[in-house]
């Protein structure tokens, strides 16, 4: 049996699932943070759930400040997010400053309260273009800073930075997850709204993936997305 070692900082969304399940045997901890997105109540509850279902702690954090003094649209209600592709000139309102930075910060830190040597955090190669704090040189140097200022030498581990969203899929559909049980859409309604950047990432990946798309989304009948 591997041994609990980690901490993984979970959305509730697609990624962070998959490798929560993915990692389940070692981790011993996970984080939710409630920074004030337009989505957050909607994912984080998901986040708990599957922790819960799984037999693994799970804390959320409240992080207000950033939604009180950071500009993204994140922050700013359902209208201020793009619609359409996934694409760094459609999304990049959404960024939220150095967000993973203090998220990982603060994670490195619990991780060193708790005795774990690792942190996971699930973000991916589609990312990249759009949010500095997904790419592989923020990661590294995310992983050098809390090596070298903790006494537990504690690393922070990303194992899908250069993988796409739809190889995460893939995954997922092995470990058998139900992914109409995660969250992605940023406007954070009722349902998914099918039609913001990020839910057209999410049906994107489930196709490339072979999966029938289950999520309920606003105005469509059929659980893949149709009509009837």
């Amino acid at each position: 049996m591997a041994k609990k070692d980690s901490l993984i900082v979970v959305s509730g969304g697609m990624d962070s699932v998959t490798l929560l399940y993915e990692y389940k045997e070692r981790i011993a901890l996970a984080l939710s943070f409630d920074y004030g997105s337009n989505h957050n109540a909607r994912e984080i509850p998901l986040a708990a759930m599957h922790c819960q279902r799984l037999g693994i702690e799970h804390l959320t954090l409240s992080l207000g400040f950033m939604h009180d003094y950071f500009r993204s649209s994140l922050l700013e209600g359902a209208d201020a997010i793009p619609e359409g592709s996934y694409a760094e000139a459609n999304m990049k309102s959404t960024v939220v400053p150095f967000r993973n930075g203090i998220m990982l910060a603060i994670a490195a830190g619990m991780a060193e309260s708790r005795g774990l040597s690792q942190v996971l955090i699930a973000n991916h190669n589609g990312d990249h273009a759009i949010y500095p704090d997904c790419r592989n040189e923020f990661i590294c140097a995310m992983d050098a800073a809390t090596k070298a200022g903790t006494y537990a030498n504690v690393r922070v581990a990303a194992p899908y930075t250069n993988i796409s969203k739809a190889d995460i899929a893939r995954k997922g559909k092995e470990l058998g997850i139900d992914y109409s049980e995660t969250w992605s859409c940023y406007k954070g309604g009722e349902k998914h709204c099918g039609r913001c950047a990020t839910c057209v990432e999410r049906r994107e990946a489930l196709s490339q993936a072979g999966i029938v798309d289950t999520t309920p989304y606003e105005g469509e009948t059929g659980g893949d997305g149709s009509q009837g």
